[in-house]
């Protein structure tokens, strides 16, 4: 009987296993980058049926129609509520390089070079949180917050505290937060219970609710961090609010303690930042929130545009953005990303810079938290060696989470962008565009900081390393195409 049920089901087996196989010839490299292509054109050909459900859940990172269409809107709402601000006047000492950069960005995400504006660089956690208590303490208006990841306990107690007295004297506090990442760290109920208590308006964003009818790819990531306060004063950065060792027992066993770079703005550039905030809360609750109706006062000497990007954002912004910066420079370029997984494009940007003199240091941290993206960056390192990139690694047992770069003594970029295929295309991110010598200096200090907690890797220890991590490094580069 199962002799005569196998003869039977076996020409209809192979026939779908061979349309299987054709079929994803034809779906898989449909405006898709052809190394991820070829990456998943591998895994349907070695196992068809299973590689088709993964490809289903994890090959399309459009987010679902309506999603889409409401983010097209968005980046009308965006281009309209900004179409009244112009760019700031140029700087006497402006690169010669920059306005072309700058007109791309305004190009692609409506967002203006505004100014003048200051900015103070915060590097250490309990003072990243001093810093957003104190500015809460002033609030009038209202408290916007958007985080990848919020999580109420001993070390975030300051600005959990701060939201309450805000809240407790009539101050709107509204809070956008993953939603997937969320559930999946301790203290999600106590961090909700918190929120709610004080009066807090709390949406996840990018929910993945299949039962309620909320489901997109499960890797699309809000990866976003930000707070303004009465549209008047802005953070953004790296920072997650949630204790340095993220709670969790496994980070706990090995001592880990993340180091993020967060920063203080006030001036115009604020705006665009509440901007952003308000287009996430708009796509999530469907409550279009007013903007402040005061006009942030200008002061400091720094211009600054936001770069927002995400799946909702044509093009690949922030990529476009950073590569447009890396062929600019002509000095120096510092990079600083705890996970470095870059495209073919921004590789050989990397490169070549180094390889035409430019001074070009990368930054990162010895040990990773993700196994197979820490692999992956390693893989990447003899090609920046041989090209000429000096690479300062942080020491354990900190995972150097910051995410800046330095152009030049003029421009650098700071936010929540990697230099990494997610950030590129699946995460939406913020990332600020900063143009004034002030801010160059503040991250350099940042970056001699982390030089004497690190070791300089060189291309001789880098090639002396065992064969097995070789292997992991050269399997984990495969994976990574897999967008």
């Amino acid at each position: 009987m199962i002799q005569e049920v196998a003869q039977a089901l076996y020409w209809p087996w192979i026939i779908l296993d061979v349309a299987l196989r054709l079929l994803a010839l034809a779906v898989v490299p449909y405006n898709r980058r052809p190394a991820a292509a070829i990456a998943w054109l591998l895994v349907i050909q070695l196992q068809p049926i299973l590689g088709w459900i993964v490809f289903g859940m994890l090959g399309n990172n459009r987010l679902p129609r309506g999603r889409f269409a409401k983010m097209a809107a968005i980046r009308d709402l965006i281009a309209e509520s900004t179409s009244d601000i112009d760019d700031a006047p140029a700087r006497r000492d402006r690169p010669e390089w920059l306005p072309g950069v700058l007109e791309l960005n305004r190009a692609l995400s409506s967002m203006p070079h505004a100014g003048p504006a200051d900015a103070i660089v915060w590097g250490e956690f309990d003072a990243q949180l001093e810093a957003m208590a104190r500015r809460i303490d002033e609030a009038e208006s209202f408290v916007h917050v958007e985080f990848y990841l919020i999580v109420a306990s001993e070390r975030t107690e300051p600005f959990f505290a701060a939201l309450e007295r805000a809240a407790a004297r009539g101050v709107t506090v509204r809070v956008l937060v993953d939603h997937l990442t969320s559930v999946r760290y301790p203290r999600r109920k106590e961090t909700v219970a918190r929120l709610e208590a004080m009066g807090a308006e709390l949406c996840d964003m990018l929910p993945l609710r299949p039962w309620r009818g909320q489901w997109q790819r499960p890797d699309l990531r809000n990866h976003r961090k930000l707070v303004v306060i009465d549209g008047s004063v802005g953070f953004t950065g790296s920072l997650n609010l949630v204790d340095p060792s993220y709670l969790m027992k496994k980070n706990i066993r090995r001592g880990l303690q993340w180091r993020d770079t967060w920063v203080e703005l006030t001036g115009p550039p604020v705006r665009e930042l509440d901007v952003l905030f308000w287009s996430d809360w708009w796509a999530e609750s469907n409550e279009l929130v007013e903007q402040s109706a005061a006009e942030p006062e200008p002061g400091g000497d720094l211009l600054a545009s936001i770069v927002p990007s995400g799946p909702g954002f044509e093009g690949e912004l922030n990529l476009r953005v950073f590569l447009e910066l890396v062929h600019a420079a002509e000095e120096r370029i510092i990079i600083v990303s705890p996970y470095f997984v870059p495209d073919d494009s921004m590789r050989y940007a990397i490169t070549s810079a180094a390889l035409r003199g430019v001074d070009v240091e990368l930054f990162a941290s010895e040990i990773g938290d993700q196994f197979w993206t820490h692999h992956a960056q390693r893989s990447y390192y003899e090609e920046l060696l041989e090209a000429g990139v000096k690479i300062t690694l942080f020491s354990p047992p900190t995972v150097l989470h910051s995410k800046f770069m330095v152009f030049d003594d003029q421009v650098s970029v700071i936010g929540s962008s990697n230099i990494d295929l997610r950030s590129f295309s699946l995460n939406f991110e913020v990332s600020m565009l900063v143009e004034g010598r002030g801010m160059v200096t503040q991250l350099d200090g940042i970056a001699e900081g982390y030089r004497r907690q690190s070791t300089t890797l060189t291309l001789e220890d880098w090639m002396a390393r065992p064969r097995v991590a070789q292997l992991f490094d050269s399997i984990a580069r495969l994976t990574s195409a897999l967008q």
